[in-house]
Formats: structure tokens, sequence, C-alpha cells
């Protein structure tokens, strides 16, 4: 376990720094870099090269990016260009925004979605097994930002039943039941992106696994269907699901962005598409680099549960598990 700790991290911390610096490069080649944020309109060129120099961005980009990066270990994100604000005092309120958002509609995607999933798997071609499939196709071909608009012109405009952006209501901030009524909306609109491939992996999952020898042997026995199911293939048919579940971390980050965006959510994919039309290319770096954290941490986590769900799952040895 220690030395598959030991391995994990060190691979962590090489693609962290393969991102800062893949992120760093494409920012500094962007049409103008960071630097023409930084100007003031109507500097003359010797007060352009005296502005340069005072930011250090004269100096060789090998450099640039050295001073950067022992910037943040030193837990300094910089500052944004136009009002010099501490990039952390941005970012981290719209960090728990987005965890708030996110955690909801992917803990009510996985209560659904698996369930769900398995069931269908003993009820093929049932009316359960089509109706999840017709839900799978229109989440699979619905945009989330056309499906937050639609719910908006029905539940907030027409019918006036749920509030149509942002996270609280004016004089609620606070009050839990308001969240709620708020989360409705945009949860329902990343619950049914993702709701469509984690019914669509489960089922095929268990019903791969309900194939296996070892199930047939049991029913062959007389073991009760019930025992068969969520005894013996529920383990193994879990495995692929959550190594889905773990990759899906970018995406669901992705989707909040547009989701947020729609719903004026005060959350952290809302702030980096603001950046980005600012041309915010520090903050941008930070929103990447905490979201590579966040993907590092949800895989670290996966393969942890590979021995939790499979006992016959063992970390530490060759690759990280064998079985």
């Amino acid at each position: 376990m220690t030395e598959f700790f030991i391995r994990r991290t060190l691979q962590s911390v090489l693609v962290l720094f393969l991102i800062t610096l893949v992120t760093f490069g494409l920012i500094h080649a962007a049409p103008g870099g960071p630097f023409q944020m930084m100007l003031a309109p109507g500097l003359s060129p010797e007060a352009m090269k005296v502005q340069a120099h005072n930011m250090g961005l004269d100096q060789p980009l090998p450099l640039q990016y050295l001073h950067w990066l022992g910037n943040l270990l030193q837990g300094d994100l910089g500052y944004t260009f136009k009002n010099h604000l501490p990039i952390g005092q941005v970012i981290w309120p719209t960090v728990e925004n987005t965890f708030v958002l996110m955690g909801v509609a992917w803990l009510l995607t996985l209560i659904i979605a698996i369930p769900w999933g398995i069931y269908n798997s003993t009820k093929e071609y049932s009316l359960s097994d089509q109706t999840a499939s017709f839900i799978s196709y229109i989440g699979f071909a619905m945009p989330t930002f056309w499906f937050g608009i639609i719910l908006q012109q029905i539940f907030s405009i027409k019918l006036d039943w749920l509030p149509l952006a942002d996270m609280y209501t004016m004089d609620k901030e606070g009050q839990l039941g308001d969240l709620m009524m708020h989360l409705i909306l945009p949860v329902s609109v990343l619950t049914l992106s993702f709701l469509a491939a984690y019914v669509k992996y489960s089922r095929s999952s268990m019903m791969e696994v309900l194939d296996k020898d070892y199930i047939r042997t049991a029913r062959a026995k007389g073991v009760r269907e019930g025992k068969v199911i969520y005894k013996h293939a529920l383990r193994n048919a879990l495995i692929p699901v959550i190594t889905i579940v773990a990759l899906d971390l970018p995406l669901l980050v992705a989707g909040a962005a547009l989701t947020e965006s729609v719903f004026n959510w005060p959350g952290m994919g809302r702030l980096f598409v603001q950046m980005a039309v600012a041309r915010e290319y520090s903050v941008l770096m930070a929103i990447t680099l905490l979201t590579a954290v966040i993907v590092i941490v949800g895989n670290l986590i996966a393969d942890l549960l590979y021995a939790v769900v499979d006992p016959r799952v063992q970390l530490g040895k060759r690759g990280g598990r064998s079985a």
C-alpha cells in the first residue's frame, strides 16, 4: 500500500508539472499574450518596456515559468491582470459553489443510474430498459445549454414554479430551502447528460458479468437470483463503472461550465468562461491546475475503490493493481 501511494504521488506530481508546462506555453503563445492585457492604453514604446521589465515579462519564457512555478509552490497563484486582485480571492468562493452543484448532480446520477442499469440487465428489452434507452438517446444528443434554456422557458418563465437563475434569491442568501429550489434546474440538466451514459455502462457491465461461467454455476446450484446479482455479480460489474466515473470528472467540470453560464450559477465553470473572454490568462492557468488536481484525486480514489469493491484487487503490485 505504501509503495502504491509513493508511486501514484510521483506520477501525480509529474502529470501536474506537465500540465503547468503545457498550459503556460499555450497561454504565452496566444495572440498578444498576457502582456497585452497588462498594458495601459496609450503607452509609449519606452513606457511599455519599463512596464514589461517591472513585471518580469521581458525575461525568457523558461525564466518566467520558473518564477511562476516558484510562487505557486509557495501558495501564491498570482494576480489578475486588469484589477490586480489575488487570484485565490477570485477563485476560492466559486470552487465551493461548483462543488455544491457538481456534488449534488453526481450523487443523484449515481443513485439513479447504477440501480437502474442493474435492474435493466436482468430485464432486457423490458419497458424499463426501453425507457432508459430513450432517455440515453436524448441525453447524448441534447446539448446541455439548450436543455437548460428549455427548462427555464417551461418551469421558470411560463409556469413560474422555479427560480430562473442564480444560486440564491436576493435577501435569502444562505437559506437551504432557497438553495435547493435554485439547484433543481441546473442539477436536472447535469443529471440527464450523465445519466444517459451511466445507465448504459451499468447495464452492459452487469450483462457481461452475468454471462460468466461462475454465474451460471451459481444459478445451477440453486443460489437465489438476488444473491447471484448482488453478491456474486455486482462487485465485478462495478469496477468498469468506477473507472468511467473517475474518467468523467473533467467532463463534469466542462458540463458545469456551460450549465453555470446558462443559470448564472456563481461557480468555477462560469468564472472560467468569463476569464477566457476577458483573457485573464493567470486565472485560467489556476483553474486548469485546480481541475487537474481534482481529476488526479478522483482517479486515486477510484484505485482505492477497486480494492474495496473487489477484495481480489491488490494495490501496490504490478501496474498498481493486480487480481
